[in-house]
């Protein structure tokens, strides 16, 4: 295969690719290929790209961003689960020494193990244009997994990328704003319009850097825990958080309730929507004595 990156980066392009391979983009898995060059240097500018760095991306598609990241970083592992793009990498860009190409799922595979088979170094980065089914999944187990992650740079639906960002008090804010704000320290890169991928999605997205913190920005004891509350402030948004948090499976009396609010200064009038991580992490440290139970959202 003789395609340049540069050959790859219009609609035009992408669709003569595509149907020289004899391949129609699959909606079910969010295939959707990014055209905007100035797009895929934003997202290279924020990995902060060395050779001595490690890259994980998923779902490379036709490889537009994954030959934008082996001009800058030391060794690329890329994880793709449709056969047909696989047959169509491993032509245009199957022979770089420093990409290895998996076929697979990203929910099943373990990152830290294919980084270390592939010759690679930890901490590494994942840089990727998620599909827009994987998304929060994906993001829940790139969180959760213990993984050696230094740094996300992630393509998201936009409404999501908004949830990760968002502020106590605002529409947007929920347990997923909570648990990237636990794990990472995230940040805008850039808005993209709907136009910049062929075929275009009916959303637009967003780039954001998650820079995974070393250690938690609160002392929460107990994560089932702290987790579990969070659970069950959101889980009926209309609700005060004194209601919210006596009809969950938590294990105190709505009395209990009032009174551990009291202790740990939070108005039970509250709704969860405006408590901040700190705040949180206050009502979970008072309830280690009483209750074991809890999840991650």
């Amino acid at each position: 295969m003789a395609e340049k990156e540069e050959e790859l980066l219009s609609p035009a392009a992408v669709k003569a690719a595509l149907a020289e391979w004899g391949i129609k983009p699959r909606k079910r898995w969010g295939q959707h290929f990014l055209v905007r060059r100035e797009v895929l240097a934003k997202i290279t500018e924020a990995a902060e790209l060395s050779p001595a760095d490690t890259v994980v991306e998923v779902g490379p598609g036709l490889g537009a961003l994954t030959a934008r990241l082996l001009e800058e970083a030391g060794r690329v592992v890329a994880i793709e689960l449709d056969p047909r793009l696989e047959a169509f990498l491993r032509a245009r860009l199957g022979g770089h020494p420093r990409l290895t190409l998996i076929r697979g799922d990203a929910l099943k595979c373990d990152f830290d193990l294919l980084v270390r088979e592939a010759g690679g170094s930890y901490p590494y980065k994942v840089v990727a244009n998620l599909p827009y089914y994987l998304t929060s999944p994906l993001l829940l187990r790139l969180l959760t997994s213990s993984w050696h992650i230094s740094l996300m740079v992630l393509m998201l639906q936009r409404e999501v990328a908004l949830r990760l960002l968002a502020s106590p008090g605002t529409k947007e804010y929920g347990s997923l704003s909570l648990l990237v704000q636990y794990y990472t320290s995230p940040s805008l890169v850039t808005f993209v319009p709907r136009h910049s991928f062929y075929p275009p999605p009916e959303v637009d997205s967003a780039v954001v850097r998650l820079e995974v913190r070393a250690h938690p920005p609160v002392e929460v004891g107990d994560e089932s825990i702290f987790f579990g509350v969070i659970r069950a402030a959101f889980a009926k948004r209309r609700k005060t958080l004194l209601n919210a948090l006596a009809s969950s499976s938590l294990g105190l009396s709505k009395e209990d309730w009032q009174r551990l609010l009291a202790e740990v200064g939070v108005d039970p009038g509250r709704r969860g929507e405006t408590l901040s991580l700190e705040e949180f992490a206050r009502i979970a440290r008072r309830l280690q004595s009483n209750s074991t139970c809890g999840e991650k959202p």
